[in-house]
């Protein structure tokens, strides 16, 4: 069952448990920030939320403490978010408990994690020898228009802020690093890095860094700042295509990586970044 908000574990002084307790993690209804962009049962958008465990750790059969880098993706239509404290103190639950190896570990993961999306969640252990698991993406395909000379205004998203040029019909892969947007409950500052990928009408690339920049004093979750800026220049710009894919800094040892897109098989381009 969902809980609303003003009972999440964020901004409480919480108990940290140290023995399995799968009860920790907090679901949040998808569509109540969806209901806010008029999204119903039909969305314009696929992808998932794919999450990054920097600090999981159990004990094997013998007592001795495992570690792994862990992959969680929770798919776009899954009907709840998991809070990410929760989250965090869910992982925590693990490091005092046996198990006789990785396979019963992940297979636990996907259980609670699925049960808590209320949908099939994918989960991926890597050892810390695996090289892969840590390696740092640059995104050289991608144009930066950070250096764009603007004047900025508003720190609250307006989507009356983005155009686009119909006589020009390009296909661009465009970032920023200058998104921010502040936690609904605590406040805290959200960093994170924001990938566009689009075929369409020319989107003017000031116009898109102020409206980026718009989020500065923004209150959401991450999943629901995605899929705003999303249905944003969807709405704004028409493009034939469109990706949107942003990546936070960590936060208690979890990054949260929200991706959407017009297309049901594309993939995100980058992984892990210098900040995360």
């Amino acid at each position: 069952m969902a809980h609303v908000i003003d009972s999440s574990p964020l901004g409480q002084k919480t108990a940290y448990i140290s023995e399995y307790d799968a009860s920790l993690l907090f679901p949040i209804p998808r569509s109540e920030s969806r209901a806010t962009l008029g999204l119903a049962e039909s969305l314009p958008f696929y992808g998932r939320d794919i999450w990054t465990g920097y600090e999981l750790s159990w004990l094997n059969a013998t007592g001795k403490p495992e570690v792994a880098v862990a992959e969680f993706s929770i798919p776009f239509d899954s009907q709840f978010i998991i809070e990410s404290k929760s989250f965090k103190l869910y992982l925590n639950s693990l490091n005092q408990t046996k198990f006789s190896n990785w396979s019963q570990v992940e297979d636990v993961l996907v259980k609670d994690l699925s049960a808590a999306a209320s949908a099939e969640v994918f989960v991926n252990l890597r050892r810390l020898q695996d090289k892969t698991a840590l390696t740092m993406h640059d995104p050289a395909d991608a144009m930066c228009i950070d250096e764009l000379d603007v004047a900025v205004e508003n720190y609250h998203p307006d989507a009356s802020l983005l155009t686009a040029d119909k006589n020009s019909i390009v296909s661009e892969y465009v970032y920023s690093n200058l998104l921010k947007s502040n936690c609904p409950v605590t406040g805290q500052p959200d960093w994170a890095s924001l990938f566009i990928e689009y075929s369409g009408a020319k989107i003017n690339h000031e116009d898109l860094l102020r409206y980026v920049i718009s989020f500065r004093e923004h209150q959401d979750f991450h999943e629901h700042c995605v899929e705003r800026i999303f249905v944003d220049i969807l709405n704004r710009c028409a493009p034939e295509h469109l990706s949107v894919y942003a990546r936070y800094t960590r936060r208690g040892g979890l990054d949260i990586n929200p991706f959407r897109s017009t297309s049901k098989i594309a993939e995100p381009k980058v992984g892990r970044l210098l900040r995360q």
